[in-house]
């Protein structure tokens, strides 16, 4: 009895993960549409509370989603916009750039050269032959017009909004309709809703705090171009931890060109003391530890999403695994799971039960 019990525990095991990998080929597959309808998904979820209120002070649904979706439309237009014009001028600046860091690179190899210890002058000359000023550059240019061809797709998105608002609207009703008096589902369900609107309300306020805050001091110590910094730093803080970090290399290369080392080093102590403020400070009191995701979570969650769909699952990543958990934790069945994602050992699940 007990080996077969044991044959069919693995058998749904050996089920379980030929389920996944068929579900994650579907999302790979489909990464072209699936991919545009979680991004308006996350739209929508920020927009819905501003559709609310209006529809709360008396506007007419259809105008209401209709004021939603431009302001969604507007926001996103003008940060492209001012990307793509700070990309513009980097660009024509990249020349001289290139020449200062040639530079500085030759005066750091000769004086490493003099240095008797030869396995320090080998490995400095192994990265002088891999490091390409122009990779950098080609790679740079390549993600950004990744980035940038999303204006195509931008109608689709925000159609795609247009509906899930419209259907948010009047979908409590029909599942009442449907199902009944459906109870604790109806809560649980509301309740996932509220949290998932927490999480990215607060992330998109500090997120945005914390790029204003770059930019200006990137501005206030003459940094050139402030706005483009303070746009990396806005949209790579939706990533925890490793974002920042990435967001600090622009800033922090710049400084070097501009100013020399000791300015650099200060400009990467600065983005530390920022990000520590706002991202282990602010941030963490603002949405509790429950909210929170485990650092490994983080980055696996960023490899998988950026191999599925590419740069706009990278920026999706953090959002999409954020709300996996608040559905895990919200289904008694599956609450390890989301013990498991978070950074505690679910104490805070505990203590809410």
């Amino acid at each position: 009895m007990l080996e077969r019990q044991e044959d069919k525990r693995g058998a749904r095991v050996l089920g379980v993960l030929a389920s996944v990998v068929v579900v994650v080929a579907g999302l790979k597959l489909a990464a072209s549409i699936l991919s545009l309808f979680f991004l308006a998904l996350v739209l929508a979820f920020l927009t819905l509370p501003v559709m609310m209120w209006l529809r709360r002070y008396g506007v007419p649904s259809p105008l209401a989603i209709l004021i939603s979706v431009l302001l969604v439309a507007a926001v996103v237009g003008g940060l492209l916009l001012l990307a793509s014009q700070a990309f513009a001028e980097f660009q024509a600046r990249y020349p001289a750039y290139e020449i200062r860091l040639l530079l500085l690179w030759e005066v750091w190899e000769a004086r490493l050269a003099e240095v008797e210890l030869p396995l320090v002058g080998n490995v400095f000359a192994a990265l002088t032959d891999l490091f390409s000023f122009e990779a950098a550059l080609d790679f740079a240019t390549g993600t950004i017009q990744r980035v940038l061809a999303l204006v195509t797709d931008t109608f689709l998105v925000l159609l795609i909004m247009v509906f899930i608002l419209a259907e948010a609207a009047v979908f409590p009703r029909k599942l009442r309709m449907a199902l009944g008096d459906v109870g604790d589902d109806s809560i649980r369900l509301t309740k996932i809703v509220r949290e998932v609107q927490t999480y990215l309300t607060i992330k998109t306020l500090v997120s945005l705090a914390t790029g204003i805050t770059i930019g200006l001091f990137a501005a206030a110590i003459g940094l050139d171009f402030p706005v483009l910094l303070g746009l990396i730093g806005f949209v790579l803080n939706y990533i925890p931890t490793i974002g920042s970090v990435i967001a600090s290399v622009p800033a922090v290369l710049l400084a070097l060109i501009q100013f020399g080392l000791g300015s650099a080093l200060g400009v990467g102590v600065v983005y530390l003391g920022i990000n520590t403020v706002f991202g282990n400070i602010i941030e963490p009191n603002l949405m509790g530890r429950r909210l929170g995701l485990s650092t490994l979570v983080v980055v696996l969650s960023l490899i998988f999403w950026g191999w599925v769909w590419g740069p706009l699952g990278m920026f999706l990543s953090i959002p999409l695994t954020m709300i996996l958990k608040i559905l895990l934790e919200n289904t008694p069945d599956l609450r390890w799971m989301a013990v498991l994602l978070g950074k505690g050992a679910g104490d805070s699940l505990a203590r809410e039960e």
